[in-house]
């Protein structure tokens, strides 16, 4: 029988083709739930204000103009955190809205192949990105398809070491190659102090430390048919790089078994590049390969963050970290 990695994610969190309806909604209020109409923040504005609140670590989801749900939601508890009116918008004249970046040898050289079946996938090395819009469309939190919009004619995955691209100015670039080196997790004494809300109905994550929010970022919390379950825990261990246990009984019917495939770690691990589990076994908070599916494709009972904003959550929280789950 082959061998379990010690740090290794069950299979309960693989996206499932769960899509709801997108909205366009920005905050009227510090109150949880309360969002005023589409249009009280002007579309040309909507990507220095996410840009803003990325760099607050207040995840606005995707970086990408557009003003959807968790842009409003992050604003929101942003407001709220720093005890400002519901009106209160940031100044965003001196905020820079894009940016330029040069591409790397380094950056083609991580790229690779992905098999397409679990057995194939449990024989590779890792998990690699497999095109370079991939990967700068999560270093620069945003999507592939505004990558494209904000550099027309351009083939970037057919780009060569030394050509510029234009991308969102994020604060914090998600650096996988420096992950967790420069993103260090704060200490067992912090960690066991701060408590993490998650908000099944908002599909917002919140952390708190005593009664101060001091982060949150958009979630898929399970599905209708695999709810994130409700109720008190805590974290047990934060591991970087996880491995993943693919299971498809776990899958199907809930039940683990002995026909299962170990995973190899990388950015498009179905976990992403976090597992910080739970004590309970099989959950976790964890990152994902599909950030653009956060909020609208359900997973086996588990929180789904971004890689980036799994990389910030690693630096916030750790093992002792309480979790109350709503």
């Amino acid at each position: 029988m082959q061998r379990l990695p010690r740090h290794t994610a069950v299979l309960l969190c693989t996206a499932l083709p769960v899509f709801l309806a997108g909205c366009s909604l920005v905050p009227g209020s510090g109150r949880q739930g309360a969002h005023p109409s589409p249009g009280s923040i002007a579309r040309e504005d909507t990507l220095q204000v996410q840009i803003f609140l990325d760099s607050k670590g207040f995840g606005p989801g995707v970086v990408d103009g557009r003003s959807g749900e968790f842009t409003g939601k992050a604003l929101a508890r942003y407001q709220q955190a720093n005890g400002l009116s519901p009106d209160w918008r940031p100044d965003i004249s001196a905020i820079s809205t894009l940016s330029s970046y040069t591409i790397t040898a380094k950056d083609l050289s991580a790229l690779g192949t992905m098999a397409n079946e679990p057995e194939a996938q449990a024989k590779q090395q890792k998990m690699p990105y497999t095109t370079l819009i991939e990967l700068l469309s999560e270093r620069f939190h945003t999507t592939q398809k505004f990558l494209r919009t904000l550099n027309p004619g351009m083939d970037i995955n057919s780009v060569q070491p030394g050509t510029t691209v234009t991308v969102p100015a994020v604060a914090r670039p998600f650096r996988f190659d420096a992950f967790p080196s420069t993103y260090p997790a704060p200490s067992s004494g912090t960690a066991s102090s701060r408590r993490v809300l998650v908000d099944l109905r908002e599909k917002m994550l919140e952390v708190r430390e005593g009664g101060r929010l001091i982060a949150a970022f958009p979630i898929t919390p399970g599905s209708m048919e695999h709810p994130a379950p409700a109720g008190e825990w805590r974290i047990v261990g934060s591991v970087p790089w996880p491995w993943y246990r693919y299971d498809l009984g776990v899958l199907k019917r809930g039940e683990r078994t002995e026909n299962f495939f170990n995973l190899p770690p990388g950015p498009n691990n179905p976990v992403g590049i976090l597992w910080a589990g739970l004590n309970l076994p099989g959950i976790g908070i964890h990152g994902t390969p599909v950030p653009d599916t956060i909020g609208r494709a359900g997973s086996h009972g588990c929180i789904r963050l971004s890689n980036w904003d799994a990389a910030m959550f690693h630096t916030l929280v750790g093992k002792g970290t309480s979790v109350t789950i709503r």
